[in-house]
């Protein structure tokens, strides 16, 4: 599905991104694991093409977005769930869900959409009405993925979704994002908790200043002496 080939990005003349390579097979969740300033989200606002790739390829089922708009990526089926939400604050819950499905597609079946949605977080459908600022820091992660959702994508990016969240409330998030991805969405996910990342994905990569060091079966990762060191205190 995404290819990501020699990937180079810079900001202001500083490399942030050297050569990084990684594939994401369809069905898949795959997980990004580094230390804060490694460059992952750097990495997925590459990809999205909210930021400049100075080299290499971002092949999406077989075409290059490496120059693309975002627009363009988002119309081919990517939605991405930044770090921090980025909500509306002002805007209603379901406010904030319409602006996730403003393409032609998504827009023809948001009552179906939506209906899903609300069975995934019922939470949601109950305070559709109330404005997004009023909502939990959990509330807000499930509204930001909702209106990911609701551009019904083919691949769901997901920076930091447990981010600052109770441990109730990351259970609840994780949980939700097996889901999804068993009913058919690609999921690239990005994550603090590496343990939970690990243990959620099929495959993983990890990222350290700016370069991918070690890849593979995440079952297989979370057992590496390197990541067990680095990553998860043992």
């Amino acid at each position: 599905m995404l290819k990501v080939e020699g990937v180079s990005v810079h900001y202001d003349g500083v490399q942030a991104l050297w050569g990084v390579s990684l594939e994401i097979k369809e069905g898949e969740i795959v997980a990004l694991v580094g230390s804060n300033g490694a460059g992952k989200t750097t990495l997925l606002r590459a990809i999205s093409r909210l930021l400049t790739v100075s080299e290499g390829s971002i092949m999406l089922n077989g075409r290059d977005l490496a120059r693309a708009g975002s627009h363009e990526v988002v119309a081919a089926g990517v939605a991405h769930v930044p770090e921090a939400r980025q909500l509306f604050p002002m805007m209603t819950v379901r406010e904030n869900l319409d602006l996730g499905a403003y393409l032609p597609m998504p827009r023809s079946h948001v009552a179906e959409t939506l209906a899903h949605i609300f069975d995934l977080f019922p939470i949601l459908g109950e305070r559709q009405n109330q404005l997004a600022s009023t909502l939990s820091g959990g509330e807000q992660q499930m509204l930001a993925i909702g209106r990911g959702l609701m551009l019904r994508p083919r691949l769901l990016i997901l920076d930091e979704p447990s981010l600052g969240l109770a441990p109730l409330a990351v259970s609840s998030i994780l949980k939700t994002i097996r889901q999804v991805n068993t009913e058919g969405v690609t999921v690239f996910l990005v994550e603090q908790n590496v343990s939970h990342a690990l243990a959620l994905a099929t495959t993983a990569y990890v990222l350290e200043n700016g370069r991918i060091v070690l890849h593979g079966v995440a079952s297989d990762l979370a057992n590496t002496p390197h990541v067990k060191r680095a990553y998860l205190g043992l």
